[in-house]
């Protein structure tokens, strides 16, 4: 009986002590990550070429990232181009600058419920030309139609892929968040293809030019440059018997002599079983319809996961005030999927000099990429001090900390961006406005928290009647 006590005794305390070790490496992980002295605007800071298009990395070694436990890149495809087909330890969002495309999302166990005949039409060029498929049948899982504002989620270890099939580039930048409860391994986003040798092509640009990462930095932004597909590192022999082909079949799967790069060049159009795409966008509108943006737990099943949105929709958009700009949130009432990621979005658009009033974010850190024009943004820490104050231009990326206070006002010509926030429901609580913490308090609380008399009290609570999106005229009154 004593034995049993005391191997039970001892047992506790290992736990206890696992325990208490496992709770020390997650309060130390994030430890001072987020004393950021200075925020930068940031633009890419190295690229990987491939055969038909290129990747861009922002350094996810900046601190700004390490603090918000995200990262961030851009996709550009050129027309017929295909990004073989991969999947990463956390889960993302992508978001469709420009273009139009197609893509897939390999949900696993789910049915391949797209399936043609012995004599069937495909998208792509051989439909444009009259020509039928003759042989054996195709079955595949449910592929997508992507156009220009599309947010697309993904969760962490899915498979998808992505083919440019208009006539003009793709651009697609991609939010990964990597501190996730999804992701079990480290803090960098990784890459595993089941296609391709991304690294063919990264050997062949490394006697062209030099990369931009200094020694010493992490292999963070380049997760693409030593990469071979997962299945170069089996055996070819076990490789041929588990697919039940022979060993010159099996060789190319692991594509060790493939130089194209992550990003390949499909000779003639993709030709994949897809319903018309007006058809597929009908039956969006009557799905949002159906659901009123709610889920009761039965309208989807994981196998029929509606993976992406259009947030570009005027007719969408959660905020309008016709003199200064629009705002649409993305969250998980809208679009239910992001729940299991816990990640929603924002595409905003400001006139010219027109004001986003003054905010901070609940429960969110907050990436923010410019798609058009220039959007000045001050950030200010909880110390009362300016840690941005600069004008964000297309193209550039900056991240507001969860809870650190902000405001943006857009440019000459205006501004658009896109955030990506770590939450599925964030929740931002304006500063000014008629919806606002000052607004909320009473007169004699504004009064004595700022010295003054009640009635300057009274005009700072009541004077802005605008909620949230600020036109010019109302400020330069002042």
């Amino acid at each position: 009986m004593a034995s049993k006590a005391s191997l039970l005794l001892s047992f506790l305390l290992l736990f206890s002590t696992c325990l208490a070790h496992h709770q020390q490496q997650q309060q130390q992980l994030p430890q001072n990550q987020c004393q950021i002295g200075r925020i930068d605007a940031l633009e890419p800071s190295d690229r990987i070429q491939a055969e038909a298009g290129v990747t861009e990395f922002w350094n996810a070694d900046e601190k700004q990232f390490q603090c918000a436990g995200v990262e961030f890149l851009r996709h550009r495809i050129q027309p017929g181009g295909l990004l073989l087909p991969s999947y990463v330890n956390a889960p993302l969002l992508s978001f469709i600058e420009k273009g139009r495309g197609v893509h897939g999302v390999i949900l696993p166990g789910c049915p391949e419920t797209y399936e043609s005949s012995q004599e069937q039409q495909f998208s792509g060029q051989s439909e444009r030309r009259g020509q039928k498929f003759q042989g054996l049948q195709d079955r595949h899982q449910k592929v997508r139609n992507l156009n220009q504002g599309d947010v697309v989620a993904i969760p962490a270890g899915t498979a998808h892929w992505i083919y440019n099939d208009g006539e003009t580039e793709l651009v697609a930048v991609v939010f990964f968040d990597t501190q996730n409860s999804a992701n079990q391994l480290d803090q960098n986003h990784r890459r595993f293809f089941l296609a391709g040798n991304p690294q063919g092509q990264s050997e062949q640009q490394q006697g062209q030019r030099q990369p931009r990462r200094q020694q010493g930095q992490s292999q963070q932004e380049q997760p693409y440059r030593n990469a071979g597909n997962i299945f170069n590192g089996f055996d070819v022999e076990f490789l041929a018997e588990a697919f039940n082909v022979n060993r010159e079949t099996a060789e190319k799967l692991q594509g060790q002599r493939d130089q194209r790069g992550h990003i390949v060049n499909v000779e003639q159009d993709l030709q994949i079983i897809r319903p018309p795409q007006t058809r597929e966008q009908q039956e969006r509108e009557q799905q949002g319809g159906r659901q009123g943006g709610r889920s009761n737990g039965f309208e989807e099943t994981i196998c029929s996961l509606k993976l992406s949105e259009n947030i570009d929709n005027p007719t969408h958009a959660d905020f309008v005030n016709p003199q200064a700009g629009r705002i649409s949130n993305l969250n998980s009432f809208k679009f239910p999927v992001l729940r299991q990621l816990q990640l929603s979005a924002e595409r905003g658009e400001l006139h010219p000099n027109a004001i986003k009033a003054p905010f901070w974010t609940l429960n969110a850190h907050n990436l923010v990429y410019v798609t058009d024009g220039t959007l000045r943004i001050q950030i200010v820490n909880n110390a009362g001090e300016s840690v941005f104050d600069d004008e964000l231009r297309e193209g550039q990326v900056v991240v507001i900390p969860q809870n650190f206070a902000a405001i943006k006002r857009a440019g000459e010509q205006g501004s658009r961006w896109i955030s990506f926030k770590t939450n599925d429901n964030a929740m931002v609580a304006n500063l000014a406005g008629r919806v606002s913490a000052l607004k909320s308090m009473p007169v004699d609380v504004v009064a004595n928290a700022y010295q003054l008399s009640r009635n300057d009290a009274q005009k700072l609570k009541f004077s802005q009647q605008e909620l949230l999106l600020l036109s010019p005229n109302t400020y330069s009154r002042s």
